[in-house]
């Protein structure tokens, strides 16, 4: 009765027939015309006049792996169990990064869908899997046995809740429980508790734990991230776009267990792995990388001139043209880091490493290039101007000896200035150069082309 039926490929938004769970990405079913309900149609190879069908699981339970043939299949049926326990649609992902030990076969004896990802690193291996899964929810988790994947419900609740991210939670801050050996003490007491410090805030991120390694999220949502690293930083990159955005973010507590791990050390490196994760903080947050310390070196400069100027005299040291000179530079340097701040956040906005944000498109509204170039010529020829002045007063004095300190106060801050407007001149050009957005391709059909002929 194939003739009766309408094939077609789509993806649908009802329940997996049960026998698809744990099955290959694509599945081949004949869908009678007008009707949605799958559950009693046989699941066949590709005959003629059948198309591919996407189904869309509920549940994918993914963990990248490299070289975990220790834990790898005790992981895996402990994500089934509890996949069968919930009555949930779901698979077991494994997306390998070139083990060589074996762990693959072994995965898929204990019941995953395993996939190779070529490029290596812990976020590369992550990206593979997620854009391989077909799951509606993604729970993430290493496959070292560190974390119990029976213990999925809390996860999948918040999830159904209408959570973008539900992230676990090792440590007692957030409810968690560390089991003794499970986490080196330099993580347990410095590192985890510094960077979910910074997290929370720098970025607004609300959770306790910011590397933990075991969350969910909706697949769709995570993809609106646009995560661009491939190491140990894109766990917290996700939970930092997380804050960044105002996405929906629950947390659970969780108990993190000694590892199984045999034949090689864990793959997380302390101080390289520290490093890049502060790394990544600094870059995502121009404000207090570049902004924050440029207001503060200002703002010592300002006060240093308030003093130096008047030549002020604080317990017998007198303030004179030396304290000018280091004001100056403390001038030059604050004004540069706003610059650099406001660059790179025009950069990474307009590439996607950051979220929009409402108050650089305000000043965007405010400050535009040719105001830039008025700010920045007026601070050019008041600065030429004091220059002028000092030598005016060497020509004065014969083209002789001056007087240090009283010429000084010219020269200095003339050419503070100076220096101030030729950098807000061409700064102006770059940002607004950074401000071009790209030309879109317009789509033109052959009539309408013919229309515009005419029209000429």
């Amino acid at each position: 009765m194939l003739n009766s039926m309408d094939f077609r490929r789509r993806r649908t938004d009802t329940r997996c027939p049960p026998w698809i769970r744990l099955t290959t990405l694509h599945v081949y079913c004949a869908v009678p015309a007008g009707h949605q309900d799958v559950s009693n149609l046989r699941i066949s190879p590709a005959d003629e006049g059948w198309e591919q069908m996407d189904c869309e699981l509920e549940l994918t339970v993914l963990m990248p792996c490299l070289n975990e043939a220790d834990t790898i299949g005790v992981c895996v049926r402990k994500a089934r169990e509890s996949i069968e326990e919930l009555g949930l649609d779901g698979e077991v992902l494994v997306a390998d990064n070139g083990s060589i030990d074996g762990s693959q076969p072994l995965a898929t004896a204990a019941g995953a869908r395993v996939v190779q990802v070529v490029e290596r690193g812990y976020g590369a291996a992550l990206m593979g899997g997620i854009e391989a899964a077909q799951g509606k929810f993604i729970i993430m988790g290493d496959a070292d046995d560190s974390y119990d994947f029976r213990d999925l419900a809390k996860f999948v609740h918040e999830l159904r809740a209408g959570y973008d991210v539900v992230q676990g939670c090792r440590l007692p801050a957030g409810g968690g429980t560390v089991l003794p050996g499970a986490m080196p003490f330099l993580h347990r007491w410095w590192g985890n508790p510094m960077f979910t410090a910074l997290a929370r805030w720098m970025f607004g991120s609300p959770v306790h734990d910011i590397y933990c390694g075991l969350r969910g999220f909706r697949r769709e949502w995570q993809q609106s991230l646009d995560q661009r690293c491939t190491g140990m930083e894109f766990a917290t990159e996700m939970m930092l776009k997380a804050g960044l955005t105002s996405a929906r973010i629950a947390e659970v507590p969780i108990t993190l267990h000694l590892d199984g791990l045999k034949a090689h050390a864990p793959h997380l490196k302390t101080f390289r792995d520290g490093w890049r994760t502060l790394r990544f903080f600094l870059l995502c947050c121009p404000r207090w990388l570049f902004l924050v310390p440029g207001f503060a070196m200002i703002a010592v400069g300002l006060f240093g001139y308030t003093l130096a100027i008047p030549g002020a005299q604080i317990y017998g040291a007198t303030l004179d043209a030396h304290t000018l000179l280091f004001s100056s530079l403390s001038l030059m340097l604050g004004w540069q880091a706003i610059w650099f701040a406001l660059i790179t956040k025009t950069f990474a906005v307009n590439e996607g490493i950051l979220p929009p944000d409402a108050r650089l498109s305000r000043l965007y509204r405010v400050f535009n290039l040719e105001r830039g170039l008025l700010v920045g010529a007026v601070g050019f020829f008041a600065g030429v101007a004091l220059l002028l002045v000092a030598v005016n007063q060497w020509r004065l004095a014969g083209f002789g000896h001056l007087n240090y300190a009283h010429t000084m106060r010219f020269v200095i801050p003339g050419a503070t200035l100076a220096f101030l407007g030729f950098q807000t001149i061409l700064s102006s050009f770059v940002v607004s150069i950074l401000g071009l957005r790209r030309r879109r391709h317009v789509h033109v059909t052959e009539s309408g082309v013919q229309r515009l002929r005419r029209a000429v």
